[in-house]
């Protein structure tokens, strides 16, 4: 089964990147997933100033560790994340 990581990337400048840069990171972290899979996917990242927060779907943190490494990008913070809550948590 797999589980939910937010890993925080330090990646200075990447705000500052352009479309045609963050393509190729896309593009660079995608070859490495594909080594990967099914033990790691990639949902979404947010870019800042200078870190990503990546949202991963993996088997474990060796997982999200091993895409860390293939691709290049750190993984400086991983952190596991057991619950999601939204506006429909309300609801009951």
């Amino acid at each position: 089964m797999l589980r939910r990581y937010i890993i925080e990337r330090e990646v200075p400048g990447i705000g500052a990147m352009s479309p045609t840069e963050l393509c190729g990171a896309a593009l660079t972290s995608n070859q490495a997933l594909a080594g990967l899979a099914p033990r790691v996917q990639w949902q979404h990242s947010y870019v800042a100033d200078n870190k990503t927060f990546c949202v991963y779907l993996a088997e474990d943190e060796d997982a999200v560790m091993a895409h860390a490494e293939k691709s290049g990008f750190p993984a400086n913070k991983i952190t596991e994340v057991p619950q999601i809550i939204d506006p429909v948590t309300a609801n009951g």
